[in-house]
């Protein structure tokens, strides 16, 4: 069953209203989904307040919908305060928008993100040994994604992350409908990446699940 843990909703730039991207979700075999609208200091509260009511889906549709953030294009120096804003509010899972080859992302977010109370660093691009083992020592998982440009660099984080030993998740990074996959798609992304087929089952299944646990209890 397909877990993804970093979508977004018309709550941000994202097309579909959270029912109908959870909707979704259901049809394409999905047990869990985390909507992380982008977010900085301006925004949070709002989006925050709006996801967590999609809670009312779960006593309807048979999945897991946690609510969470992306914080995006935020200065390094206020990764920190910002995250631990986001975990004030209830969210659930906390992405960081990571230093991509496709946008200007200001550089040392990798490394704030990673020593901020985080749970995934989102498409880190060219991500260093150093930063790789802050993941590791801060239990932070690293991001494979299928979204297009993102994925430019996903064969250099995996080749790191089996060198450091950090977890790796598979997410889709969804904006639009067909962004969403299937598990089977989910593990050729991993495949594809150059993970074996433990580490790839380990990206889609182990990893979320333990994540979505954690929070869940």
């Amino acid at each position: 069953m397909m877990i993804d843990l970093h979508t977004h909703s018309i709550l941000s730039d994202g097309d579909l209203i959270p029912a109908e991207l959870v909707r979704r979700a259901v049809t394409h075999g999905y047990s869990a989904i985390a909507i992380t609208d982008h977010v900085d200091f301006t925004n949070i509260e709002f989006v925050l307040d709006a996801i967590r009511k999609t809670s009312f889906l779960e006593d309807e549709w048979n999945i897991k919908v946690l609510a969470g953030v992306e914080i995006t294009h935020v200065p390094p120096g206020k990764i920190a305060p910002l995250a631990d804003m986001a975990r004030s509010l209830g969210a659930e899972i906390i992405v960081v928008h990571g230093e991509t080859v496709v946008e200007p992302v200001a550089p040392g977010t990798n490394t704030a993100a990673l020593r901020a109370d985080i749970d995934i660093l989102a498409h880190p691009g060219i991500i260093t040994h150093d930063e790789a083992e802050l993941a590791r020592e801060n239990g932070i998982s690293l991001e494979i994604t299928s979204r297009a440009g993102h994925n430019l660099t996903n064969g250099h984080v995996a080749r790191i992350t089996s060198e450091i030993g950090c977890e790796l998740i598979v997410n889709t990074d969804t904006h639009a409908p067909e962004d969403l996959i299937t598990d089977e798609m989910a593990f050729k992304v991993a495949v594809g990446s150059g993970l074996d087929e433990r580490g790839a089952l380990a990206a889609i299944r182990t990893n979320p699940t333990r994540l979505v646990e954690s929070v869940r209890g």
